[in-house]
């Protein structure tokens, strides 16, 4: 457990982390002493204020500690840290949260993910039912009749079956035998010509948009004969969400415009907690640095 006492002999070092604040920033940054905070056993960081104007209330935390049964102090290392009082930027959001719907303009380009949760494969062919099997659909399925030993078929192909109700509602509902008026034809080559001329090939969304909306995985087809020119757009980001649009038209959100690679993994850093790195504290004990006697090249260095 963390001693909160700071050690004596590290909490009197102030001069020892003053000049190693001094050297990594200049005298000019390093400001008047603040305090000093136990981090554990024999460990306290000193904090000085930093003078500089683009870091106000931020402060120089500098770190000591010594060995166990040693009087000897020696330096950690030398950090900036904000203060209460600092100046610090608004947490950064990925780009992907802080896009609005409406944000995107005629030559933006909106990249989707490759795992987008939005999307979902199309149709390929693959998974088609073989036209033999007896999943198929309109095949026959074979049975077996209790108290004979003839397989015999459910269902002729000269017998049509029984309609379904179902079926019948829904294109009653598609001719508007349910309602007493219907759109005419004038009425859906008018709707056409607005929904063309606010969302069309000709718009400036569509002329500067890497693709159509024919193949875009948002685009939500709509049936009977505008199904042939037309469709609702499904990406929320989209200026043209929720409205019909023709095939024609483009724009920056289009599924397949720009998909993102799943980014790698980084591989786990590696600490060398083996290498010692010199660092003297006290040169004036010593005279100064030492220069080494001799020629650079009888020394090995360049």
């Amino acid at each position: 457990m963390r001693s909160r006492t700071p050690d004596r002999l590290c909490a009197e070092a102030v001069e020892i982390a003053r000049a190693a604040a001094v050297d990594a920033a200049g005298a000019d940054a390093v400001g008047e002493y603040i305090g000093a905070e136990a981090d554990g056993d024999r460990v306290v960081t000193h904090s000085f204020a930093c003078r500089e104007p683009a870091y106000r209330g931020w402060r120089w935390a500098v770190t000591v500690t010594r060995a166990s049964r040693s009087k000897l102090v020696t330096l950690d290392e030398t950090v900036l840290l904000p203060g209460p009082d600092a100046v610090l930027a608004p947490e950064w959001v990925p780009w992907s949260e802080r896009l609005l719907p409406g944000d995107l303009g005629p030559g933006d380009l909106l990249p989707t993910a490759a795992d987008d949760v939005r999307l979902e494969a199309g149709w390929s062919g693959e998974d088609e039912v073989p036209p033999n099997s007896a999943l198929a659909e309109g095949g026959s399925a074979a049975t077996f009749v209790p108290g004979e030993d003839v397989e015999v078929s459910d269902r002729s192909a000269d017998i049509q079956p029984a309609p379904d109700r179902g079926a019948i509602a829904a294109v009653a509902r598609e001719l508007g035998l349910t309602r007493p008026r219907v759109l005419s034809r004038l009425g859906l080559h008018l709707g056409a010509d607005r929904w063309e001329k606010s969302h069309g090939a000709h718009t400036p969304m569509a002329q500067a948009a890497p693709a159509s909306c024919t193949t875009c995985g948002f685009l939500i087809p709509i049936g009977g004969s505008l199904g042939q020119a037309f469709g609702i757009c499904g990406n929320e980001f989209s200026p043209a969400d929720g409205r019909v649009v023709s095939l024609a038209f483009g724009c920056g959100g289009h599924s397949e415009a720009a998909v993102m690679p799943t980014p790698p993994k980084p591989a786990e850093p590696i600490l060398d907690e083996l290498a010692v790195e010199p660092m003297p504290l006290h040169p004036d004990r010593t005279g100064g640095s030492v220069e080494p006697e001799g020629p650079a090249e009888e020394l090995g260095h360049s």
